[in-house]
């Protein structure tokens, strides 16, 4: 994307004039190459898949009642169908390779316990799934999303709240594709999916806690933009 090679070139040039001594002029950003806000008012109707360099998915779960234990997945998918016209019709479907879980600084052999049997077992379920099943609109820019979560063996309903942050129908020649944006959170019960170890007793925190949230940011790309002829 964009953002990306104008970062690139400013780093470019600043490594330039670190070692010549030249003090860096401003560069003009071509006018070209920013989208005019007006474009920025819907996307077409069609099949979306996940852009993965504008993507994260982020999770968190108490630890002893101290502070939230966070991690992320860093390998996922995600396809979606939408109707502008029709935003309840829309169909999306993700799927999470757990074995992409990343954790801040863990201690020795800490990410192997995780993804051993007592936690995400990746041996025997290397993949998560999700089906939504129910879109409901709750305004003009939020969802309420509901569907299957498949997860450690287990099926179950899991249902999060969505926020359209935009689209628009593509920037040719820079992104010459459909572009919408979501945030998203929701939170679901781990034991629910039978990953017990670690649940601090009744009425205690003195563990990891039961209620995992979870938030997701993603942009996805989706039909060509019908350029106007010449």
């Amino acid at each position: 994307m964009l953002s990306r090679a104008l970062i690139l070139s400013s780093a470019l040039l600043l490594s330039a004039c670190a070692v010549t001594g030249a003090k860096p002029e401003m560069v003009a950003v071509p006018e070209a190459m920013v989208p005019d806000p007006a474009i920025a008012n819907g996307a077409a109707a069609g099949v979306y898949t996940l852009d993965k360099s504008h993507a994260s998915l982020v999770f968190a779960a108490d630890h002893l009642g101290f502070s939230d234990y966070v991690g992320q997945f860093t390998r996922f998918d995600a396809t979606m169908t939408i109707d502008p016209a029709a935003p309840e019709k829309a169909v999306l479907t993700a799927t999470v390779d757990p074995t992409s879980l990343t954790i801040p600084s863990p201690p020795e052999g800490f990410l192997a316990e995780l993804l051993g049997p007592k936690w995400f077992n990746t041996g025997a379920f290397p993949e998560m799934r999700f089906q939504s099943s129910v879109i409901e609109q709750t305004s003009a820019d939020e969802a309420t999303v509901t569907g299957d979560l498949t997860f450690l063996g287990k099926t179950l309903p899991v249902t999060f709240k969505a926020k359209f942050n935009g689209a628009y129908a593509g920037f040719p020649p820079y992104d010459p594709n459909a572009r919408a944006g979501f945030h998203a959170e929701g939170s679901l019960s781990r034991s629910a999916f039978g990953m017990t170890f670690g649940l601090p007793p009744e009425g205690s925190t003195m563990g990891v806690g039961d209620e995992v949230k979870f938030r997701i940011d993603a942009e996805f790309t989706g039909p060509p933009a019908q350029v106007p002829p010449a």
